[in-house]
Order: C-alpha cells, then structure tokens, then sequence
C-alpha cells in the first residue's frame, strides 16, 4: 500500500545544507522516494518559501538557473496543490480549531487536500494527528 505524504520545506532546505550531514542525508532520502514513488506532495507555498530561503539566506545564493534546474526536476513532479479559496478557508478552520500559525495552517490544510497521510515537517508537534493527517519529524 502506497501513502502519500506532504513535504514541508525545511526539508527541502536540509536537503541542500552540508552543515547537518545526518539532516541533509535524510532530507534527500524523503525528497528522493516521494519522486522515485510519486507519493510525495508539496503545495505552492513550500515552493515559494524555499526560493525565498534559497535566495536570501543560503551561505551562497541560489542562482537563477540552478534555480530553474531545480523548479523543473524537484518541484514540478511534487507539485500537487496550489493556491484557491477552499485552501484558504481550510487553513483559517485549521488556525482556529488548533491554534497553529497562519503558515502552519496552511501547510496541513495542503496536506489534507492532497490527501497524505503524513506530514513530514520539523516545525509541528511531533506525532501530533490533525483530520487524517498524521506529523512527523523527519529528524527526530
């Protein structure tokens, strides 16, 4: 049985980041399975918020076309939600009922729509279940 799981970006950033080898080995593994198995999902947000870290606060910067690179071979295949209303409304029941931040909010409500079971994520409560959606820290 397949389980489609939710990837949030600090993974992303740990896969790139030499400085935390135990964190970056299991960032790429996690990266590497959702493509090679097609169970991993990331939302628009984690797209933006990684060329965001990616450009502004990585030791060396981004460039454009690495950029590019990775847009095409990393997110485009992971890419599943984008952003809409109903995400919106999700996220704003998510903010209320369990207190996350905004950001938080949307992340699970994301996870949700593309109907993972897991959220990897090193920012949430560890084991933590929220609708179906069960959190994990990859790095624990």
């Amino acid at each position: 049985m397949s389980v489609r799981y939710f990837l949030d970006t600090n993974i992303f950033v740990y896969s790139l980041d030499s400085t935390v080898p135990e964190k970056s080995h299991r960032a790429l593994k996690l990266i590497r399975d959702g493509l090679e198995t097609g169970n991993g999902v990331v939302s628009h947000q984690v797209v933006q918020e990684f060329f965001n870290v990616a450009f502004r606060r990585f030791a060396e910067p981004m460039s454009p076309f690495v950029a590019e690179e990775y847009l095409n071979t990393i997110f485009r295949p992971l890419l599943a939600v984008h952003s809409s209303p109903a995400l919106f409304f999700s996220g704003l029941r998510l903010f209320h009922q369990h207190h996350f931040s905004w950001y938080d909010s949307l992340i699970v409500a994301a996870a949700q729509e593309a109907e993972c079971s897991i959220l990897y994520s090193e920012d949430m409560h560890h084991d933590q279940h929220i609708d179906g959606v069960r959190i994990k820290n990859p790095f624990r």
